[in-house]
């Protein structure tokens, strides 16, 4: 299920640093997108409340998640950027991760490992100096 929130965005424009010469200087191409989880129509509260535990990082006080953009030189790229940024980073915080199944070990691994032990133990006996009092 992809959840599409590019109606509730909130876009503003900015200069932004980098290449491009005169064009930094005088256009505004970096654009910086809002979404205000809270108060979205197209997510329940359960799901809102997975995306401020995942993305709190990415979440400023308001309760808006912040997404930048200044990769392009012009505007129209930075905002498909960030729409794409959002739409993707929302989207892959809703997926469930699978819980991991706890496996038995087998009898056969365990063996395996407590003659190896032996073994080495054995190999480690050799080593040993005889000492002739022992006799």
């Amino acid at each position: 299920m992809k959840i599409d929130i590019s109606s509730e965005i909130i876009f503003k424009t900015a200069r932004s640093g980098g290449k491009g010469g005169q064009n930094v200087n005088k256009v505004e191409t970096m654009v910086e997108g809002r979404w205000n989880i809270e108060a979205s129509n197209l997510l329940d509260d359960e799901q809102k409340a997975i995306l401020f535990s995942k993305l709190k990082n990415k979440i400023n006080t308001k309760g808006e998640l912040l997404i930048k953009s200044q990769a392009a030189r012009s505007q129209l790229e930075n905002k498909e950027n960030v729409l794409t940024k959002i739409n993707e980073l929302i989207n892959h915080s809703l997926i469930k991760k699978k819980s991991r199944i706890a496996t038995k070990i087998p009898k056969a691994v365990i063996e395996k490992r407590i003659e190896h032990k032996k073994i080495k133990a054995e190999h480690k006996q050799f080593r040993k100096k005889i000492n002739p009092k022992d006799y």
